[in-house]
């Protein structure tokens, strides 16, 4: 059997002749189609504005500057997440607050929130950022609730869950990065996403004033909108008015990703089917401490189970060329949080899920046969 890894990307020819097409134009970057993309994604998502950029990690490090992080404010999120979820906190001096999971839904617990907001002086938070782990969506309604309480703003970490939604209290779907309940919310298009365009990142809002600030910190601050323009010396003449970066997506990405999101749909009902099977196969079995799950909604970047000896099977699985992964280690647990004061034991629910996951292939590209091997070398491990 060929390497078998936990995620894959899938480029058609449709892809590829979408990127020569770019190519041969006359814009590889800053043309057209990163318009197109745009355009594209916010439609599929349901938001009225997307801002492509440079990476998942830009889009978030655009979104603390907007909402204006700075030193001496707080901002929560989730330990179990990737790195790049808190440290776009850090990035613009602000302190990072880890809240525990629901052991439930993988996902932050909002009685946990709750329990820092009221622990401390109003005022004393910024922000909450969410993350739809895995491809589950978090119910945003509440926590919108619970941020108004406390006068915060939200960013969704969505990067796991394009397409992704959950229903709220009046039985409307929401879907993930909307922005119905938040600021604003970020996707990546790292290869093993469900677009994948290389490097690349999404920021979706419903808000004109935040949408039109983060275009101009997305290419060095510069105003590109003549009105806004404090000054006119001609039509030659363009105008830095904050520090801003060079985020800057490309149309050799945009193209690729706008091919990609085109079978968007098709992925994710495969990804469910996939999702569907593993629950069948594990379902009950001793060793299983817990499992994705059918969830309505669910995006299935990953599929997790919580496995007894873990380490064990993740090296018996590397041996039969199953590359599983583990996600993620808890953040807070970072030689870099650690200096902040962050310690084993601090968030039970996170450390104890952290013993026992294990991401197992998922992908639509994953075949019958394939994933039927994957189910026969875990139950061969634990004897069945």
């Amino acid at each position: 059997m060929d390497p078998i890894p936990y995620g894959c990307h899938h480029i058609t020819d449709e892809d590829i002749q979408a990127v020569v097409e770019a190519l041969k134009s006359n814009n590889l970057t800053q043309g057209p189609k990163i318009a197109e993309f745009e355009s594209a994604f916010a439609d599929y998502i349901g938001c009225k504005y997307a801002i492509a950029v440079s990476s998942g990690t830009a889009a978030l490090h655009l979104c603390a500057i907007t909402c204006n992080i700075k030193e001496g404010l707080k901002v929560i999120t989730t330990p179990i997440t990737f790195a790049a979820t808190a440290n776009c906190v850090r990035y613009c001096g602000g302190e990072v607050v880890f809240a525990d999971i629901d052991p439930q839904t993988l996902l932050l617990d909002i009685n946990r929130v709750r329990e820092l907001l009221e622990a401390s002086p109003k005022g004393s938070y910024a922000g909450i950022i969410p993350v739809d782990f895995s491809g589950r969506a978090v119910n945003l309604e509440a926590f919108r609730k619970l941020a108004d309480e406390y006068g915060l703003w939200i960013i969704e970490d969505a990067c796991h869950a394009p397409g992704g939604y959950f229903v709220d209290s009046k039985g409307e779907q929401q879907n993930c990065g909307n922005s119905q309940y938040t600021e604003l919310a970020i996707f990546s298009f790292h290869p093993v996403k469900h677009i994948a365009a290389g490097e690349g990142g999404m920021i979706t809002t419903n808000n004109k004033d935040l949408y039109e600030r983060i275009k101009n910190l997305r290419t060095h601050g510069i105003q590109q909108n003549q009105a806004l323009k404090q000054f006119n010396h001609g039509v030659w003449y363009y105008e830095m008015q904050e520090l801003g970066y060079n985020y800057r997506f490309t149309d050799i990405a945009s193209a690729l990703a706008t091919s990609q999101l085109r079978r968007s749909a098709e992925g994710l009902l495969r990804r469910r089917e996939i999702a569907g099977k593993y629950n069948k196969a594990f379902n009950g079995k001793h060793w299983l401490k817990g499992q994705s799950g059918i969830v309505d909604g669910h995006a299935y970047h990953l599929y997790i189970v919580q496995v007894e000896d873990r380490d064990g099977l993740i090296n018996f699985l590397h041996k039969q060329n199953i590359f599983a992964q583990v996600h993620y280690i808890p953040v807070h647990l970072m030689p870099y949080y650690r200096q902040f004061g962050w310690r084993d034991g601090d968030l039970t629910q996170a450390e104890e899920y952290y013993k026992y996951c294990l991401s197992i292939p998922m992908y639509p590209t994953l075949t019958d046969e394939e994933q039927t091997f994957v189910i026969h070398t875990i139950k061969q491990y634990y004897n069945e």
